[in-house]
């Protein structure tokens, strides 16, 4: 690959690797030439589906499990790239939402992500450096109704880059995020109302109808994501650190 989007030879770690972007993630590190890539989610049939070129290290477990963290710690010491991208979504008004669903949606947006994250730049630093980007949301930097759990989550995780950066610049580890709006994933199947307007409308208007206030008119690819974090995770941009880059179709305008 060419602008410096060249990982020949390094290891890369990528969690919620089984679907969506970070599936995509995986593959574009896999054209990108990524000698070893260290793959995390809970559905370990769709990690072992995902045809890739390069070796791969699959891990079927939460990212919130601190021990499933420990282990890696042993068996990974040393990686040069991560994606910190697992989540879950979730739906509740501040008023109504109840505490456990409050805590499912913290447990593996915001802490797992803090876990990963943590994981990610003890391993870096032991290489003398590295890139991390953590996938955030636009709904972290916009107020929108009835997602409170998941808002305040991803707001945690883009501050929690921006410390990231400034603590791990010394040790010349990069860590920024993205904010993305509406992205075509699985993480939508998990709505009775999405269900429902799938089955009366279909999938890809149901989707149209929901990008209709984006200007660009639809929701992305989790393909136009991957090349998004890839450029983040290269030597093309090696000049930034501690960047929050919102990639919403113009959403928050």
């Amino acid at each position: 690959m060419t602008n410096g989007h060249d990982f020949t030879g390094q290891t890369a770690l990528v969690t919620g690797a089984a679907s969506g972007i970070g599936a995509a993630c995986a593959r574009w590190l896999d054209a990108g030439g990524a000698g070893r890539l260290v793959l995390i989610d809970t559905d370990g049939d769709a990690l072992n589906a995902l045809d890739l070129s390069c070796e791969t290290d699959l891990i079927v477990g939460s990212v919130a499990d601190e021990a499933l963290w420990q282990r890696l710690d042993e068996n990974h010491p040393e990686i040069d790239l991560a994606i910190v991208n697992a989540g879950v979504g979730g739906a509740g008004t501040v008023a109504d939402q109840t505490l456990e669903e409050w805590r499912r949606v913290m447990t593996v947006n915001l802490d797992g992500a803090f876990l990963t994250l943590s994981y990610a730049m003890r391993a870096m630093k032991r290489r003398g450096g590295g890139s991390a980007v953590v996938v955030a949301s636009v709904t972290g930097l916009k107020a929108v109704a009835g997602i409170g759990a998941y808002g305040v989550a991803k707001a945690g995780v883009a501050h929690m880059a921006r410390i990231a950066a400034l603590e791990g610049a010394a040790d010349g580890i990069r860590v920024n995020a993205v904010a993305p709006g509406g992205v075509d994933t699985a993480i939508w199947n998990g709505s009775p109302q999405f269900q429902a307007a799938v089955k009366q409308n279909g999938r890809d208007a149901t989707l149209k109808a929901m990008a209709i206030g984006t200007p660009r008119g639809r929701f992305a690819t989790p393909d136009e994501l991957a090349a998004q974090i890839g450029f983040l995770l290269s030597g093309a941009a090696a000049n930034i650190t501690g960047e929050v880059m919102v990639t919403d179709g113009g959403y928050s305008l």
